[in-house]
């Protein structure tokens, strides 16, 4: 290992689980509340500690994401557990706060296209109403952090190349306007590792600890690959779905997010600990099959299982 390498990979790294979010969001089904209930149940009792438990928006745009409040209330009862709710628009954040999630992620796309068809507002635009989001969590005395997502970091399927520039110059701006930290998404799945590397170490060099997320799509297969090339950065958290579900609609034929229980075993295979019993991981993975009967379901581990020589380790020191 170069030292580089050595000085920079964590030992320890939290995975962040988006599928209640994310991942159902993208799915022609509306599970029960109840099951999403003892996702988050079996999700906990598996040790993660990072849950993205759903988004406020609009009931008629987003069915899948109506009970985001129930689900609220049922997770900030789990003792450390860090609830998080994805808000697109200010009466997004309003109901955030109300809720008392612990984090509000706000999402921006660098691709100027992009954001104008997922968000109907420019960056500038979502940069501007993340100022406005932070003046209302400080005069409501709030202790929620916002962080800034920034998406199509690597490329868009709608506007094509999107600069290093504009993502860390958004980047900046959303730090400026008062987020608490932010994160890089390849939204579209066009992310190879050497371009992993290269922006997130000119972005670690702009944000510091700041820049605390990395969140990969597998959509030409190279959603593991991102993250260790993420992890030699030194990025210590990283979004994932359970079954490796998700993705985005402006990236037709994408296979989905990095699956939970997959990263989950690359990482504990590293001797990088995440927390996370992985045999409690794929008892979830495999209710989610039931769950979802007749959605795409992705992943290789559940698939395989875990080979003979497979041992949780605790993290090796660098």
């Amino acid at each position: 290992m170069s030292t580089y390498e050595s000085s920079c990979r964590p030992n320890a790294v939290t995975v962040r689980e988006v599928g209640l979010r994310d991942g159902l969001q993208s799915l022609p089904v509306v599970l029960p509340t109840q099951t999403k209930l003892d996702w988050i149940d079996a999700a906990y009792a598996a040790g993660q500690r990072e849950i993205e438990v759903g988004s406020f928006v609009p009931a008629r745009l987003l069915p899948q994401l109506a009970d985001t409040g129930e689900l609220v209330a049922h997770a900030v009862q789990l003792p450390d557990l860090a609830v998080s709710v994805l808000v697109p628009n200010l009466k997004g954040a309003e109901l955030a706060l109300a809720s008392g999630a612990h984090l509000m992620l706000v999402p921006l796309s660098a691709s100027h296209a992009h954001s104008l068809a997922n968000l109907r507002k420019t960056p500038q635009e979502v940069v501007a109403m993340v100022a406005q989001m932070r003046a209302a969590r400080d005069a409501a005395g709030s202790p929620m952090l916002i962080e800034g997502g920034v998406g199509t970091a690597f490329g868009c399927t709608l506007q094509g190349e999107v600069r290093q520039d504009d993502v860390l110059g958004l980047m900046q701006a959303l730090l400026d306007a008062g987020a608490d930290r932010v994160s890089l998404a390849d939204t579209v799945g066009y992310a190879d590792p050497a371009s992993v590397r290269r922006l997130l170490e000119a972005a670690r060099r702009i944000a510091g600890d700041r820049l605390c997320c990395a969140h990969f799509h597998d959509t030409r297969g190279l959603g593991l690959a991102n993250v260790l090339a993420a992890l030699e950065t030194g990025v210590a958290r990283f979004d994932a779905c359970l079954a490796g579900i998700g993705g985005c609609p402006h990236a037709p034929g994408a296979s989905g997010n990095v699956s939970t229980e997959d990263l989950v075993f690359m990482l504990e295979s590293m001797g990088i600990d995440t927390g996370v019993d992985i045999r409690q991981l794929l008892a979830l993975r495999e209710a989610a099959g039931r769950w979802l009967p007749d959605q795409p379901l992705h992943g290789a581990l559940w698939r395989a299982g875990l080979p003979k020589t497979f041992r949780a380790r605790a993290a090796t020191p660098a």
